[in-house]
């Protein structure tokens, strides 16, 4: 949690634990990305820079051409098997 994929492990994670509701938020300014979880900065980067591209070209989304470089899309929610809920989504832009 509060991590990117496989790409970069979360520093700052303060992780309420089972049970407990946690609060995300992730922030992208162009290019510029931040997760932020429980109201601390885990992880930051820019999209498509050359750090992005060696981590896209040592990691499982090698092939998938332009990984994480889309400008807009979709959310992905992921839980890998285990029970998991999730509340109050939104999403906005900011001016």
């Amino acid at each position: 949690m509060a991590g990117l994929y496989d790409l970069i492990a979360p520093k700052n994670k303060v992780d309420n634990g089972p049970d407990k509701w946690n609060t995300a938020k992730i922030i992208v300014n162009g290019n510029h990305a931040e997760h932020w979880l429980n109201g601390k900065m885990t992880v930051s980067y820019e999209r498509g820079d050359a750090a992005w591209k060696a981590l896209v070209a040592t990691s499982k989304f090698k092939p998938n051409k332009g990984f994480g470089e889309a400008s807009e899309g979709h959310i992905l929610l992921q839980d890998h098997g285990n029970y998991v809920s999730f509340r109050n989504i939104k999403i906005r832009e900011l001016k």
